[in-house]
C-alpha cells in the first residue's frame, strides 16, 4: 500500500479473486511509512504521547488505506465498501497502543457480502467498551485479518507481504535457504517468536487457536497471474494432522541477534530467590526469555537469564540497585553481545538424536554454547554473536534443509 500504483495492484488482485467466485474481505495496513510519520508527528507535540490520543492519531493510517482501496476497486467496476475497526465492530480491551481483541461482530460484514460487495476492513484497530479507538500494536493488521477470518469462519486467510513465503532460514544469511510449501502452526509460532519476521506472533497464535488455515503470499508478484499459480508460490500454515507434512525432522533454523545474557552469581539456594530476581525485572516491564539455575553447592547457586538487548542496561540497573543487596548475591555480570539460534521442527517428536547432531555441528565449528533451552519441537542455544551466521549456515547444512 505504499503508492497509488501499488494500491491499484492490490485492487486488481482482489478483483481477480472476486471474479473467480470468492467472497472477499480485505484487511489492509497503512501506507508504507505512514504509521511512523504519525508517531513522529505526535512526539513533536508531546515527547511521551498520551496513549489514548496516540491511538486516535495512528488509527487514521489504516482508515486512509481502506477508503483508497475501496475507490480503486470501484474504478475497476467492483462494488466495494470500507469499514473502520469500530464500525464492524472489533471489540478490544482498554490497553491503548497494544490492545487485544475480545470479540468481533461479523454480521455487518456478512450483510454486505450477501449483497455481492467486496468488504474492506481497517486492520490494526478496534474499539473498547468505552467507545474509544484502540490499536493492536505494530504489525497488528496481520492479527486483525486472522481474527476477522476466524469470526467469519473463512475458508482461508491469505497474508500478502514483501516475501514469497516462509523459508527454512533467512535467505540473506543462507543463500540456498528453501521456501517451505507447508509448515505447521506450532512451527510457525516458534519461528515467529524466535526471530522470523514473516508474521506477527499474535497473528499466528490467533490462527492456531481458532484453526484458521493461513497462507503467506508475496504482494510483489503479478496481480493478474492465475490463482493456481499464485497459491503455489506461497507457504500454507496448517495443522499437522490435516496434511501430509514435508518429511523433514527440522523445518527451519531461526535466529535473533538482539539478545543479552545476565548472570546473578552466588545467590542463596532457597525459596523465593527466583521470584525476587524476576519479579523486579517484570515490574520494570522487561520480558525474560531463557532461564537457567544451576545446582547449588553448599547452598549457593547461580541464576542466568536472557532479556532483549534493548532492555539490557535497564535490567542491569534494576538488579544492581535493588536486587543484589536484597538477596545477597555475590555479583551480577552480563553480556550484551550474544545471539540465539534455534532448530525447529515437529519431526523432533518422533526422531531421536536431534540435539546431539545440533551440538556436534556447533562443536565442529568451534562454537561454544552458553545456554540451552528446549521444548517438544524446538532447541535453542545462546552463543557469542560473532558466531551467529556461521552457526545458522552450519546447522542449515547439517540438517540438509536446502534439499528436503
Amino acid at each position: 500500500m505504499e503508492s497509488p500504483e501499488r494500491i491499484r495492484n492490490v485492487a486488481r488482485r482482489v478483483a481477480k479473486w472476486h471474479d473467480a467466485g470468492h467472497r472477499m474481505v480485505v484487511v489492509p495496513s497503512a501506507m508504507a511509512g505512514e504509521t511512523n510519520r504519525l508517531i513522529a508527528l505526535a512526539q513533536e507535540l508531546m515527547p511521551q504521547p498520551d496513549q489514548r490520543e496516540l491511538d486516535m492519531v495512528t488509527a487514521t493510517g489504516e482508515q486512509v488505506s481502506v477508503g483508497l482501496l475501496a475507490m480503486a476497486l470501484m474504478n475497476l467496476g467492483k462494488e466495494a465498501i470500507s469499514f473502520t475497526g469500530w464500525q464492524v465492530p472489533v471489540l478490544t480491551d482498554a490497553a491503548y497502543t497494544r490492545a487485544r481483541i475480545l470479540s468481533i461482530t461479523g454480521q455487518r460484514i456478512l450483510d454486505e457480502l450477501d449483497k455481492g460487495r467486496i468488504v474492506i476492513v481497517a486492520g490494526f484497530q478496534g474499539v473498547n467498551d468505552k467507545g474509544d479507538i484502540t490499536t493492536l500494536g505494530r504489525g497488528g493488521s496481520d492479527t486483525s485479518a486472522v481474527a476477522i477470518a476466524a469470526a467469519l469462519k473463512a475458508d482461508e486467510c491469505l497474508i500478502y507481504t514483501d516475501v514469497d513465503g516462509v523459508y527454512t532460514t533467512d535467505p540473506r544469511v543462507v543463500s540456498d535457504a528453501r521456501r517451505l510449501k507447508r509448515i505447521t502452526f506450532e512451527e510457525m509460532l516458534e519461528m515467529a517468536s524466535l526471530g522470523s519476521k514473516v508474521l506477527q506472533t499474535r497473528s499466528v497464535e490467533f490462527a492456531g487457536n481458532f484453526r484458521v488455515p493461513t497462507r503467506v503470499l508475496s504482494s510483489l508478484t503479478d496481480p493478474l497471474m492465475p490463482l493456481e499459480e499464485e497459491v503455489n508460490l506461497g507457504t500454507l500454515i496448517t495443522f499437522e494432522e490435516n496434511t501430509e507434512m514435508e518429511q523433514s525432522v527440522i523445518s527451519g533454523i531461526a535466529f535473533s541477534r538482539s539478545e543479552a545474557r545476565i548472570m546473578v552469581i552466588g545467590v542463596p539456594d532457597k525459596p523465593g530467590i527466583a521470584f525476587q530476581i524476576l519479579g523486579a525485572i517484570a515490574a520494570a516491564g522487561i520480558e525474560v526469555d531463557m532461564i537457567i539455575q544451576n545446582q547449588s553447592v553448599d547452598g549457593i547457586a547461580d541464576f542466568t537469564f536472557t532479556v532483549p538487548r534493548a532492555d539490557y542496561a535497564r535490567a542491569m540497573d534494576v538488579l544492581s540497585s535493588t536486587v543484589k543487596q536484597a538477596i545477597g548475591a555475590r555479583d551480577i555480570v552480563g553480556d550484551a553481545q550474544v545471539s540465539k539460534v534455534s532448530a525447529i521442527g515437529v519431526g523432533m517428536r518422533s526422531h531421536v538424536g536431534v540435539a546431539a547432531r545440533m551440538f556436534e555441528t556447533l562443536y565442529r565449528e568451534g562454537i561454544n554454547i552458553l545456554m540451552i533451552s528446549t521444548s517438544e519441537i524446538k532447541i535453542s542455544v545462546i552463543i557469542d554473536e560473532k558466531y551467529m551466521e556461521l552457526a545458522v549456515r552450519a546447522l542449515h547444512k547439517a540438517f540438509e534443509l536446502e534439499s528436503n
